[in-house]
């Protein structure tokens, strides 16, 4: 027999988690999830580490759909807090189809999906590496970022199995960009801000394997 129309939530309901609750009200239009814009708080405020808040039915439909929005806008990486939910979780994916030279300037190799739980980089060594970078939280501009060339890429799978190793080139800026989500970390706060153009500007100017033309131009530095 279903509770008066007056009784309130049911113990069940009042006893679970909020989080629980969001995520399966995100989940509820079984499509791609609204990616959250630069300006709204959830962006600035880090995330929780992972440590079961979801179930794990949830949890794996969770980045189902982290998944499918990333390949649906499309991008090569998404972070928890991107689709408001503030938990240290990334998924990343590159196919990367690009001409060669790009390849072999940017350092850009296929990367399998994968998930990133409670993620942390370091830098290895002191090489570092300056590109264009975007953002799907921050549609329609590109900004020149220097990372570093190599890091150490430690935290667990989505299945709780330990990551520790070392990634490079392209891998290791989306590491850091993902990662720097969860940190409440936008690549605005680390780009050559000179060097910010618009999707047409990009297309039309900079659309060159390496940036230094662009930092010619513009008037920015570029590391040695």
């Amino acid at each position: 027999m279903p509770p008066p129309a007056d009784s309130g939530p049911s113990a069940d309901s009042a006893d679970r988690p909020p989080l629980v609750d969001r995520v399966e009200e995100l989940l509820a239009t079984g499509g791609p999830l609204p990616i959250v814009a630069a300006g709204d708080p959830v962006l600035r405020r880090g995330t929780r580490p992972y440590d079961g808040q979801l179930p794990p039915v949830l949890l794996a439909r969770f980045v189902d759909a982290l998944r499918l929005t990333m390949r649906t806008a499309p991008g090569v990486g998404l972070a928890a807090p991107q689709v408001g939910v503030g938990l240290r979780i990334a998924v990343i994916e590159d196919p990367a189809p690009v001409p060669e030279e790009v390849r072999v300037a940017r350092g850009r190799v296929p990367q399998p999906f994968r998930v990133l739980v409670n993620p942390s980089y370091e830098p290895v060594g002191t090489e570092r590496a300056a590109f264009f970078e975007g953002c799907l939280s921050v549609p329609g501009w590109q900004a020149v970022v220097s990372r570093p060339a190599a890091v150490r890429l430690t935290g667990q799978d989505e299945h709780g199995r330990a990551l520790d190793e070392v990634v490079t080139g392209w891998p290791a800026r989306i590491v850091q960009h993902e990662t720097d989500h969860l940190d409440g970390v936008l690549y605005l706060d680390r780009a050559e801000l000179r060097s910010l153009s618009s999707g047409q500007a990009m297309a039309e100017r900079w659309n060159a394997p390496t940036p230094h033309d662009a930092a010619r131009e513009l008037g920015f530095g570029l590391p040695e």
